[in-house]
């Protein structure tokens, strides 16, 4: 069994994405260190990594990781819905496979006693890790956040850290230690009333009477109340009970459940549980899970874009000296990365109350984005098998006037092909950029470079899939069909050409950029 440890650090960072990228870039430099996601909330003001890997990779990664924060982030200017006492504010460890709790613990002290001894940080061990009882829970650490620490952790016995000196700095303190897997999620509530989030979470959380293995608090989040919590069990108080729970606090203060986010992952386990309870399959077995069957199985050959049934990645093939997949599956490739991110955007403004008036756009985005990325990821693999059965035209007997006949209109029919896949994905790749620009203008403001990212990746789309329309009609005898495609080309980049306009505009009046 393989090696892997998660580690889950927080940052006291959302609102400068450049930050964020350093302290990512600091993590995935080390060999083995993968990440696994990425979750920024402006006003939470705080960013969580999730990066998994063996011990040592994950035990450097961390370091680093905290070592640029301290760098990057000065607490003093820090501002934010979410308490903090750090600018790496927590570090938990969690054993997968291979490893132990103990051996995650052992890791915690090791980087806690190595932040303290070369960044001067002050480290405080939490949960399994803890070395006091009164240290197991972090909001027993994290009590009057970072200003409160600073006042007393020179002159309270107490708030001595583990590891490192008993100051605060700029990057003030962080909590470092070992855990079992935890969900975090938000749910916000049909009021702005923070009160009555307070109230609910009061209501749930395990320190003042509610539910076991649940943390939360009530916060106000773009004008609406949110009540955010840590599940640190989720087996033994499911989710759905968590949410259920949520729900009939709210009515009791004549409010409901608007919608809820996930931070960061989730096991599917948990995911799996809520789905049962809710649709009551009382005799469900795991087992019926169609994608757990066809695990079992073995992954089948080809499944998905990033696969060719070789185990090497799309751009592994991309750059691998075979004709296959090309510049056309390329164009598809970014063509779908833009789609995505449309829909990402679409996603974070639906639910916002500063966007109530264009949710119902926005869901319409969300559908149609999805739809194109679909249909572009489809044309990875099309735009390759358009070309290799041009391949498999050419490979075509030509000893008999009929085996030459038919061997010319293979080819023919191929090359039309090869130029109609490409077309179609500079068709798609103009719908996404609509999308995109529109989402760009009436969208989430936080989520307005990841907008002009979508439009930028569907316009490459369509340039290089217009290459390789225009270098397979060259090859096509029915000029009269190439004609046609050839302007219904120039009609779509022309249609690009004012949409890019649009975004230049946009970005200038909602961005401020040039």
């Amino acid at each position: 069994m393989p090696q892997l440890i998660e580690c889950i650090p927080n940052f006291s960072e959302a609102r400068r994405p450049e930050v964020v990228d350093k302290i990512v870039e600091a993590i995935t430099s080390v060999e083995g260190a993968r990440l696994l996601d990425r979750s920024s909330d402006m006003d939470h003001n705080r960013t969580v990594l999730s990066y998994a890997g063996p011990l040592e990779a994950v035990e450097e990664a961390a370091f680093l990781a905290i070592k640029t924060a301290s760098e990057l982030i000065d607490l003093n200017q820090h501002t934010g819905e979410h308490p903090r006492i750090g600018a790496t504010d927590v570090v938990p460890f969690v054993p997968i496979s291979g490893v132990t709790m103990d051996e995650c613990i052992a890791l915690a002290k090791r980087l806690g006693e190595r932040v303290g001894r070369e960044l001067q940080i002050p480290v405080y061990l939490y949960e399994n890790a803890a070395t006091r009882p009164d240290r197991t829970n972090l909001e027993n650490i994290r009590k009057g956040q970072y200003e409160g620490l600073k006042s007393e952790i020179e002159t309270n016995p107490d708030r001595k850290p583990d590891f490192g000196p008993a100051k605060l700095g700029k990057a003030g303190a962080t909590v470092i230690g070992a855990r079992n897997p935890l969900i975090a999620f938000n749910v916000y509530l049909t009021t702005s009333e923070v009160g009555i989030a307070k109230k609910i979470a009061k209501a749930i959380r395990q320190s003042s009477g509610g539910l076991r293995y649940v943390k939360s608090l009530g916060l106000s989040v773009e004008g609406r109340a949110q009540v955010s919590i840590n599940l640190t069990n989720f087996r033994e108080s499911p989710i759905a009970r968590v949410v259920e729970m949520i729900r009939r606090e709210a009515q009791r203060y004549g409010t409901d459940i608007h919608h809820s986010e996930l931070v960061g992952l989730i096991p599917q386990e948990a995911l799996v549980d809520a789905a049962v309870w809710y649709t009551q399959l009382d005799q469900f077995n795991p087992d019926q899970i169609l994608e757990s069957r066809l695990y079992q199985m073995g992954k089948p050959k080809g499944d998905d874009l990033q696969s060719g049934g070789d185990g090497l990645s799309f751009l592994d093939r991309i750059a691998a000296a075979t004709a296959a997949p090309g510049g056309g599956s390329a164009a598809a490739y970014a063509g779908a990365m833009g789609a995505g991110l449309t829909a990402m955007v679409a996603g974070l403004t639906i639910g916002k109350k500063k966007y109530a008036d264009v949710e119902p756009e926005m869901q319409r985005i969300l559908t149609q984005a999805e739809e194109l990325r679909k249909e572009l990821t489809s044309a990875v693999k099309d735009d390759a098998a358009a070309f290799e059965a041009i391949l498999g035209a050419f490979k075509l007997s030509k000893d008999t006037e009929d085996q030459q006949k038919n061997r010319q209109a293979a080819i023919q029919i191929a090359t039309w092909n090869a130029a109609h896949v490409p077309l179609r994905t500079v068709g798609n790749s103009v719908r996404v950029m609509e999308l995109a620009a529109r989402c760009a203008k009436v969208g989430n403001l936080n989520a307005i470079s990841d907008a002009m990212s979508a439009a930028v990746l569907a316009r490459a789309a369509l340039n290089a899939a217009g290459y390789n329309v225009r270098i397979n009609l060259l090859s096509l005898d029915d000029r009269s069909a190439a004609e046609k495609m050839l302007i219904e080309l120039g009609n779509f980049e022309k249609k690009a050409d004012e949409i890019e306009k649009e975004i230049r505009k946009t970005m200038e009046e909602r961005g401020g950029v040039s």
